[in-house]
Formats: structure tokens, C-alpha cells, sequence
């Protein structure tokens, strides 16, 4: 397996590294990044390219909180496969298609998402080759974040306001819920907002509210929320779970 969730990454297993093996120094350079493009008028694109052995490509695509990302890959080897990485992420990713099955997500956040096209380790450690159609897509109306003159910012942020939340940031720990650093992004009065947690050494979590509700985000596992009074608390399958107050969200 080639990726692995923000959970994963705590156990110090790097995308195509195995823990104990391979040295940081004997880690393969680092993914060829091209940037994706639509034609005007258009809102997706199709790339014709080539992975050779450990030299992964990381096509990076703007797109927003709100919009629908889709991805497909058609590749001449069985063993080339694609993960989903959201913004700011080097190796964490938020969907692993190794079922080579396409994927089509709402995202969380606005900012650069990396589709990383790679040969299994297997493939890669023989010198394995695959020529593929890759097509991406960006749909959807993106959910701008409100303005400045409507929802003052916090100053050398980009978020309407900070506080600590209740959260298991780290679930193969201790469970007990503890202060995370949390922001927020408001984009509506209507409890539309974009929250990114703090995950210490696991990096962030984000997490789209749509009217309130928590409609998407950035983790790989299944997210599901539950009420508490004033609170959304949302838990993912790996046990990661954050409290999240209404406003927080909302800004009431």
C-alpha cells in the first residue's frame, strides 16, 4: 500500500515507505508536480502521461470549499493507482483509489489538492511502467468565504475567529477528549462554514459545514455527527472525534 490516513502518519508509515526500512536519506526524490488547467468554458480536463518506478507525478488543481472534485484514471498497468491529497499535504492523503475504482468528493477547504498518480511498490521496486488518461474535474458552485466588512478576520489569519475544542486528535493515545487549536472560516450566516482543527503532529483536520451540518471533509475515514445540546461532535472510524459549538460555526 502506498498511502495512508493522517492516523497513519502518526505511526510514522510515509506514502511508499515501509516503517523500519528505508532511511530518510534512501527515500525516493520527491513527486514531479504539473499544474491542471481547464480550457475556458470548460470544468474539466484530460491528461494523457507516464509513471515509471518511483517517479510518482503530482497533478495540483485549484479549486474551492463547496466544489465537487472527480477523478478518473486509466492506466496501461494494472498495479497505477491515484490518491487524493488536500491542501498543505505532502504525503497524507484524503482518498487512496487502490481499488482503481474514480473518485468524486465534496471538498472541505479552498486551496491546491494534489491527485498523485503511482505504480504499487511492487511495480515500482522492478522498474515498472505505466502510460494512463488521467481526467479531472471541478464542478459545483465554490462557497466563498465572507468578507471582511461582513465577518471581521484574526489579524495574521485567514479565519472570522480561533478558539480551543474538545477533541481526540490522536486516537491510538489516550482517548480522553483535550483542548485542540481550532479556526474557523464562516461562509454564510447560515451556520456554512469551513473549521480546521489542529491535529499536532497529524497535521489538520477540516471539516465543511453546510446550514450547520457537517457535509465533508479532508480525512479518509467515514465521519459521522451526533448532537450534544449546542454542540456538533463529529468521529471518524479511526476514533478521531472533535466538539465542535454551534458558535463557533455560526458566529451567534
Amino acid at each position: 500500500m502506498k498511502s495512508l490516513s493522517a492516523v497513519a502518519l502518526v505511526a510514522t508509515c510515509l506514502i511508499g515507505t515501509p516503517p523500519g526500512v528505508a532511511s530518510a536519506s534512501a527515500q525516493p526524490a520527491p513527486p514531479r508536480q504539473e499544474r491542471v488547467t481547464f480550457a475556458a468554458g470548460t470544468s474539466s480536463t484530460t491528461i494523457k502521461g507516464q509513471v515509471k518506478g518511483d517517479g510518482d507525478v503530482d497533478y495540483v488543481v485549484r479549486a474551492a470549499a463547496g466544489q465537487t472534485l472527480t477523478v478518473t484514471l486509466k492506466p496501461s498497468n494494472a498495479s497505477t493507482y491515484f490518491n487524493v491529497l488536500p491542501p498543505g499535504s505532502e504525503n497524507v492523503a484524503m482518498y487512496a483509489a487502490q481499488t482503481g475504482a474514480p473518485y468524486s468528493g465534496m471538498l472541505p477547504a479552498d486551496g491546491e489538492y494534489k491527485v498523485r498518480v503511482y505504480l504499487m511498490r511492487n511495480a515500482a521496486r522492478r522498474g515498472g511502467a505505466s502510460t494512463y488518461t488521467l481526467t479531472i474535474g471541478v464542478t459545483g458552485k465554490a462557497l466563498a468565504p465572507l468578507p471582511a466588512k461582513q465577518d471581521a478576520v484574526v489579524a495574521g489569519t485567514h479565519f472570522h475567529a480561533t478558539a480551543q475544542i474538545q477533541c481526540v486528535a490522536m486516537p491510538y493515545g489516550d482517548k480522553a477528549p483535550k483542548p485542540c487549536e481550532a479556526g474557523v472560516v464562516r461562509r454564510g450566516t447560515d451556520g456554512t462554514a469551513t473549521v480546521e482543527i489542529s491535529l499536532g503532529d497529524a497535521g489538520k483536520r477540516r471539516i465543511l459545514f453546510v446550514q450547520g451540518k457537517p457535509v465533508a471533509s479532508d480525512a479518509m475515514d467515514k465521519m459521522t455527527a451526533t448532537r450534544q445540546g449546542h454542540v456538533t461532535i463529529v468521529t471518524f472510524e479511526s476514533g478521531e472525534s472533535h466538539q465542535i459549538p454551534d458558535p463557533f460555526v455560526t458566529g451567534g
